[in-house]
């Protein structure tokens, strides 16, 4: 959860002893859980303006804990334990008292932060009389309640003014951070970004790890040489490829120079987890992102035959949602005919095992490569890129020839803008499949006088039982 804005998880996952020790998991509700621990650590005669800012500081706790993915950065594989001495108390199948569990009901998806940042306040607190700490005394909320304190004049005695509450947040399934694919060079989406950025704040701390100029969502060469830098100094293998090993590294190295589970949190900031990619794809959105999955699709409809290709228009209609569904049959996805982050991961694997099938020497007009080209980035893509571009500027003047080096430098940059103005695409120098598929088709209709796109009449079709 750490990339993105907190929920409310629907469940989670509570260790049933200290953290190392070979106690059973259990997976409950987070309503249920809350209700446990309040049942454990607080009583039910308190006032009820004590009873309320207790359970918001059990939930921010939680959360907080969830966020940071504090246990699971560390190779467990649980949200949190049942035991004080880490964490809150939670005695499984106990008793649940009547009115907390009201009070819960009506309180488990609001929680406290910072005034500014997102995260879920680490509220850490003690019972107050046999322990005390920085945070909240359970039995001093009692006496600032009986002073006619409401609940949030009583969180801000122990946390400071500069707290909010945020009410009714989200609920939805939990889901790992780590997005299920290896990100490496070329790599780009939300998931790049917020390791750019996780990568950039830790560097501040290891200044050997290099910061990467531009956190725009592509794993380009300066991210790679961050990422190899970073598994040097935390003895990971160093190859510049963030796996589940090296993203986790990456969050708990995060969560600790930020403090984010401290009461004096760093704390993350809302532009720090905007998303520059929609999230879900689906019936109805227009966007280049929606091209480009389709330009990924049209190539899988043509080597899977029970695989729906569909045109490369922007838009996200009817047959796009019908290629999204047979896709999923295939894959053996829910057939909801969005592209959401499961059916990304499989696009992308399953584009990634043609490419690796088809080398570009063994057909007329060459694949996507998968990956994000962009200045800095050298290979047989990059030289291919630049063959295709000099033969079109024998015909659109406009259109710089550039050596076929197999290295993308400026004045490749300069060529793939020129044509990108000239095509009506928006010319930022960067080639994804939009601008790959595009330049292919003139490629083709230029030297082979018809249009012929990489991922039409491919020759074999792969079948699938």
């Amino acid at each position: 959860m750490l990339s993105g804005i907190p929920y409310i998880p629907d469940f989670i996952t509570v260790h049933l002893g200290t953290p190392d020790s070979d106690a059973p998991n259990v997976k409950v509700s987070f309503p249920s859980y809350i209700k446990n621990v309040a049942s454990s650590e607080i009583y039910p005669t308190w006032p009820e303006s004590s009873l309320r800012a207790n359970i918001y500081v059990i939930v921010s706790y939680a959360l907080n804990r969830i966020y940071t993915e504090w246990y699971r950065s560390r190779g467990y594989n649980f949200d949190i334990t049942s035991t004080t001495q880490y964490d809150q108390k939670f005695i499984n199948g106990r008793e649940i008292f009547e009115n907390i569990s009201h009070i819960v009901d009506e309180l488990f998806n609001d929680y406290v932060t910072r005034s500014g940042f997102i995260e879920p306040l680490f509220t850490s607190f003690c019972n107050g009389t046999t322990s005390t700490c920085d945070g909240l005394s359970q039995w001093g909320t009692v006496d600032l309640a009986n002073k006619g304190l409401v609940p949030f004049d009583i969180l801000q005695y122990y946390y400071g003014n500069n707290i909010e509450l945020v009410r009714d947040a989200p609920v939805q399934s939990l889901t790992p951070s780590y997005p299920g694919i290896d990100l490496k060079l070329g790599s780009g989406g939300n998931d790049v970004r917020s390791m750019q950025i996780f990568l950039n704040r830790i560097s501040s701390n290891y200044p050997a790890i290099p910061k990467i100029p531009a956190t725009d969502g592509i794993f380009d060469p300066a991210t790679e040489e961050a990422v190899i830098k970073f598994q040097e100094v935390f003895d990971l293998v160093s190859n510049g490829i963030v796996d589940a090993a090296t993203w986790y590294r990456i969050a708990y190295i995060y969560t600790s120079v930020k403090r984010l589970a401290e009461l004096n949190s760093e704390g993350v900031r809302l532009e720090d987890v905007m998303n520059i990619y929609t999230e879900d794809l689906s019936i109805g959105m227009q966007s280049q992102e929606v091209s480009t999955f389709q330009y990924y699709l049209a190539v899988i409809g043509a080597y899977y035959a029970m695989v729906e290709p569909v045109e490369i228009t922007g838009y996200f209609g009817e047959s796009t949602e019908r290629s999204v569904k047979s896709f999923q049959r295939v894959f053996g996805l829910p057939q909801t005919g969005e592209i959401d982050r499961a059916t990304r991961n499989d696009i992308y694997r399953a584009y990634e095992g043609i490419i690796e099938s088809v080398p570009p020497q063994y057909v007329d007009v060459a694949l996507y490569p998968g990956t994000v080209l962009r200045e800095g980035v050298s290979g047989e893509y990059v030289k291919i890129l630049q063959e295709y571009l000099t033969f079109i500027s024998g015909t659109y003047k406009n259109i710089p020839a550039v050596n076929n080096t197999g290295y993308f430098g400026p004045i490749t940059k300069q060529a793939v803008i020129a044509f990108q103005k000239q095509f009506g695409i928006n010319p930022s120098g960067i080639v994804g499949g939009v601008t790959w598929d595009k330049i292919a088709e003139v490629y083709s209709d230029l030297k082979f006088g018809f249009d012929k796109r990489p991922y039409q009449n491919p020759g074999y079709i792969i079948t699938q039982a």
